[in-house]
């Protein structure tokens, strides 16, 4: 396996694309209320996509999906086509998924969001699959390896009762989409590639209300869990530094959690 080391060129077209995406999801927030459909938002991100951010949708067509950004609701874990028969409802969380392509460099970012007033569970899912990320980022540091991101998300999320999606995992990522190494969002201390400066992969826990098994729909793209229970994801772009670790994807209203 071979983990491409950035350059501090490429490292800065990382963090424009990156800013760019973390905008994104900034700007579509206020969209999300119920009635509307996961088609009008993908309408929305296109237009805003080419318009304002001068940057390319990198779903759209990519290995023949359909869309500019996926849209995940209630129980469908990833890959969520946006559709106009899918209306919004107050109570349902949908996951957002934007990736950008700007100046040959991809910038991927996730955020489950809360339509309306969602019940308990729903609230607390959302919200243990947003700390679990954070202890994953937080593990990432030169000398570590792969294998701590995934044994600090797998030992919170099973804590707080929840599951861990194991067919899906974060990735490399740069002037390639979907790159070397395979972050898995489970595993063993020490285990797995060395992290090292200049690295960049995204981390992407999908955790399951119910149980951890998953199906593919006949679309070829939909992810849902067998026993139809809540997911949630969410997802950043990292780079490796000398000290430790870079959100490139960072947004202005995502303050880090306190994971107890």
């Amino acid at each position: 396996m071979t983990i491409e080391i950035k350059d501090s060129e490429a490292l800065e077209k990382m963090r424009i694309v990156g800013a760019l995406a973390a905008r994104q999801l900034e700007m579509i927030e206020e969209h999300i209320k119920p009635g509307i459909s996961t088609g009008e938002l993908d309408r929305i991100c296109h237009a805003y996509t080419i318009n304002e951010q001068d940057a390319i949708p990198a779903p759209l067509n990519y290995r023949g999906f359909p869309k500019s950004i996926c849209t995940s609701v209630n129980h469908v874990v990833c890959h969520g086509i946006p559709s106009d028969d899918k209306v919004l409802k107050s109570g349902d969380i949908v996951n957002v998924d934007v990736t950008l392509i700007k100046d040959g460099y991809h910038g991927d970012t996730s955020k489950t969001f809360i339509v309306g007033t969602a019940g308990v569970l729903a609230e607390r899912l959302t919200q243990v699959c947003k700390e679990s990320l954070y202890l994953g980022i937080q593990a990432v540091k030169p000398g570590a390896h792969l294998g701590d991101i995934g044994a600090a998300i797998q030992i919170y999320v099973e804590k707080n009762r929840f599951s861990i999606v194991r067919e899906y995992c974060g990735h490399g990522i740069g002037t390639v989409f979907h790159d070397e190494p395979q972050v898995l969002h489970y595993g063993k201390k020490g285990t797995g590639p060395e992290l090292k400066s200049g690295m960049t992969f995204t981390i992407e826990p999908m955790i399951n209300a119910g149980k951890a098994a998953v199906k593919l729909l006949p679309d070829q793209w939909t992810v849902v869990t067998k026993d139809h229970k809540l997911t949630a994801q969410w997802e950043h772009t990292i780079a490796v530094t000398e000290t430790g670790y870079e959100i490139l994807t960072l947004r202005n209203d995502d303050t880090i959690p306190r994971c107890a």
